[in-house]
């Protein structure tokens, strides 16, 4: 097994920025904010040929007893638990705080070993940035830059070299795990995106709080079911642009939105002891622009009376009108119903969106929708549709070659599309059809 780094400190002491060296990404979201990490958020990182797993976490309070922050301690308390090496980073611009002696004292009964790291020392003397430190008791700091990478290498190997001597049975380098399927869980805030993440887990991995915006960061993970390898990932609610004045929350909407580009499908989720909102729409509407494949799930079905139900799908049919290749299921992520129904049209979409299409098959099945309706004349000239092949996957994009096709029209397109998703059974991803036509011959301008 990979020796595991766990990051722990008080809020703004510069985890993210470590983690996000470490890992030498941009996963963790980064800003001069306090308390923008909540989650556990893990990432691999490799020093020579020596793999690691480094896991960030929000700012510790061991304190807490109720609210986010007490749900928050209870992450970092999980990172401690799985932690092989834990570096405590402390503030060498503020200095030592009582915050950061109740941290030690949580630490030094963990039984874990732990590596005191003194960040934002860039430009300060080793003497004076580490003087007051030494009043924890945890042997000689560790000074580092993690902006700036100022002695971030001899930290890690360091803290590798522990790691390693601990349990030294353990160094066989094993295969990387295959990630699967990656699901991005987007919706407004308060949906149930979080509650939903922990009863696929059976966990609790995320933090599920009765409190809009309580994800900030997009936390991915990697769980297996019934055999296939997933990543989920759960992102932070988005809300109406002139609702949103946090910075903190501009920055969770640009991680969300990245989301849902790189995954392969999107689970959009509804709420279905609210009406659908404008705002639903918007987020069905990019995630349709992105072309990733889309199943939806109307959460908090549970305890609806059934003409409250028939009101909610009819609102559906109406608002979100655009979305008839994406499956609808109506479930509970607190009472764990219908998800199973849900997980397998996510996999139905993944294989819609990757399918490989023959061009002999696209051809046939293009010849069979003209003979059945062809395309209108444009004046004189009436296009002809020849042949076409697959141009892309995720979302699939058809080809079409002929002449005059600048000629039809957007009613025969949809026309097309429908035809083609019947054909190959293309349900749960958009479907984008190009058309090209071929040069005249005899056409003599330039």
């Amino acid at each position: 097994m990979k020796p595991v780094i766990a990051l722990i400190g008080r809020p703004n002491v510069g985890k993210s920025t470590l983690f996000n060296r470490l890992t030498r990404s941009r996963d963790a979201l980064v800003a001069d904010l306090p308390g923008l990490t909540r989650d556990r958020h893990y990432g691999e990182g490799r020093v020579g040929e020596r793999p690691f797993l480094v896991i960030d976490t929000g700012g510790f309070e061991p304190v807490a007893k109720e609210g986010i922050v007490h749900e928050m301690a209870k992450q970092t308390k999980q990172a401690v638990a799985e932690a092989d090496v834990v570096i405590f980073i402390v503030d060498g611009r503020q200095g030592l705080t009582p915050h950061d002696k109740t941290i030690t004292d949580y630490l030094r009964k963990s039984g874990r070993s732990v590596m005191l790291v003194v960040n934002k020392a860039e430009g300060m003397r080793y003497t004076s940035v580490t003087a007051d430190f030494y009043e924890l008791g945890m042997g000689d700091p560790y000074v580092i830059s993690a902006a700036h990478g100022d002695g971030v290498a001899d930290l890690v190997e360091e803290a590798l070299d522990i790691a390693f001597t601990q349990r030294p049975a353990e160094e066989e380098s094993e295969l990387p795990q295959e990630k699967g399927i990656r699901i991005a869980i987007v919706g407004r805030p308060n949906v149930g995106k979080s509650t939903l993440v922990n009863t696929l887990l059976g966990e609790d991995r995320v933090i599920a709080f009765d409190m809009p915006g309580t994800t900030r960061d997009s936390i991915e993970i990697p769980f297996e079911r019934d055999g296939k390898n997933y990543s989920l990932i759960d992102t932070a609610g988005i809300r109406r642009r002139g609702k949103v004045f946090e910075a903190i929350e501009k920055f969770s909407v640009v991680k969300t939105l990245q989301s849902v580009s790189e995954a392969n499908v999107v689970l959009l989720m509804l709420d279905a002891q609210q009406d659908i909102s404008e705002q639903d729409a918007h987020i069905a509407g990019f995630i349709l622009e992105s072309g990733r494949a889309l199943v939806v799930g109307v959460n908090k079905w549970d305890g609806l009376q059934s003409d409250r139900r028939d009101e909610i799908k009819m609102d559906i049919e109406r608002k979100l009108n655009f979305l008839t290749f994406a499956k609808f299921h109506f479930i509970s992520a607190l009472k764990s119903t219908g998800i199973a129904p849900l997980m397998k049209s996510i996999d139905a979409a993944y294989e819609a969106a990757m399918a490989n299409l023959s061009t002999p098959k696209l051809t046939r099945a293009l010849i069979e929708a003209v003979e059945h309706q062809q395309p209108k004349r444009k004046g004189s000239i009436r296009p002809k549709l020849r042949y076409a092949h697959q141009g892309g996957q995720n979302p699939p994009i058809i080809v079409i070659h002929g002449n005059a096709l600048e000629a039809v029209g957007d009613v025969y397109k949809r026309y097309l599309e429908k035809h083609f998703r019947e054909t190959f059974s293309l349900t749960g991803t958009p479907l984008r059809i190009e058309m090209r036509s071929g040069k005249n011959p005899f056409d003599k301008s330039k």
